[in-house]
């Protein structure tokens, strides 16, 4: 059997991020499965400068396109920002292309300290098609987040299962045969033909 490998990029660079704790979780339900190697990409932990299409692949964007690209299905994590997704995650995700995206799997979850958390998911989710990535339909996102959390663990029982199934669909569908490319893709620089 070959080894499948699951990742989560952790899009929140606060030290005591509930997203990170999130996609901690998934992770170890992944990992519950044999064959799984999983990967935890902390933006918090590389040097990604703000993306700038005239430098060369500075910093830590080698490990970041390479750990990405190994990846065969992929966790998107989360805080909601103003309706959206986080600037960290936005910035690792334009120094990433199809090579990194192409036929992955996505997983998208989103942690919010209030009440309105899906809005980062839709965003997620228009890029990652544009990517022609194949994005899982099951996503979570978990509102007023410090009420769900204890110590770091997620002790809401409803949004822990969410979560859970999460990890498990990033290891069932992680082989799945993708969707033809989007229409948009075909017209960007970087799809295949």
């Amino acid at each position: 059997m070959e080894t499948i490998r699951i990742a989560a990029l952790v899009g929140s660079l606060r030290e005591e991020s509930l997203t990170r704790e999130a996609c901690r979780r998934t992770l170890e339900v992944a990992e519950g499965y044999s064959g799984v190697e999983t990967d935890l990409i902390d933006l918090r932990n590389l040097d990604l400068p703000v993306y700038d299409n005239d430098l060369d692949e500075p910093g830590d964007v080698p490990e970041l396109t390479r750990r990405v690209a190994a990846a065969d299905s992929l966790l998107l994590g989360t805080p909601n920002y103003h309706g959206s997704y986080a600037a960290p995650l936005k910035n690792a995700l334009d120094y990433c292309g199809f090579d990194e995206f192409e036929h992955t799997t996505v997983g998208l979850l989103a942690v919010a300290g209030g009440s309105f958390s899906t809005g980062p998911l839709d965003h997620l989710r228009i890029v990652a098609r544009a990517l022609n990535a194949w994005v899982l339909p099951h996503q979570v996102a978990v509102p007023n987040a410090s009420s769900r959390f204890e110590d770091g663990e997620l002790t809401d029982e409803a949004y822990a299962e969410r979560v859970d199934a999460l990890g498990r669909r990033l290891v069932e569908y992680a082989n799945i045969e993708p969707d033809p490319p989007t229409p948009e893709s075909e017209r960007n620089v970087g799809a295949d033909d």
